[in-house]
């Protein structure tokens, strides 16, 4: 399985790079994973409600830009489907059931994501009704991914 995770901006944070390269190396074991960071649009604090969707427009052209036709799109929206970790077990599975080999996460920036990209999305997912910062939302989607993979072969981690 090919797994993309197409993110909005460069991660900055050394904890963050550390952990997710912690992850990335063991999921090396399951499925080849690349994370491919798209740039963010620089804005000023206060933006309008139209300065506010050209900015997500422009981001997520260059996020589509990096979709294959043949891959299968999951979008990370607070408004997206809640999955427990099993389920999300179970959704991988299924799609690798079905030939999907190719699936992109795809992590908006801070204003979230663009209606074209959610018009592309197969599927989206929320980790919660809370907001996080897209940069940590790399890491715990890399780490559920990893436990995903885990469930799936019947091996232990912890609960």
């Amino acid at each position: 399985m090919n797994i993309s995770i197409i993110t909005v901006g460069k991660l900055k944070e050394k904890y963050l790079k550390q952990g997710i390269a912690e992850y990335q190396k063991r999921l090396g074991a399951y499925a080849k994973v690349e994370i491919i960071e798209v740039a963010d649009e620089k804005a000023p604090e206060q933006l309008s409600e139209l300065e506010m969707e050209q900015i997500k427009q422009k981001e997520g052209e260059r996020i589509l830009a990096k979709v294959q036709q043949d891959t299968h799109v999951i979008a990370l929206a607070i408004e997206g489907k809640m999955a427990t970790s099993e389920e999300l077990a179970d959704d991988l599975d299924k799609l690798a059931t079905y030939g999907k080999s190719k699936i992109a996460f795809i992590i908006g920036g801070s204003l979230g994501l663009s209606d074209d990209v959610m018009k592309r999305a197969n599927q989206t997912l929320s980790f919660s009704k809370m907001t996080f910062p897209h940069q940590l939302m790399r890491l715990v989607l890399v780490e559920q991914v990893y436990r995903a993979f885990r469930i799936n072969r019947g091996e232990p981690y912890h609960k």
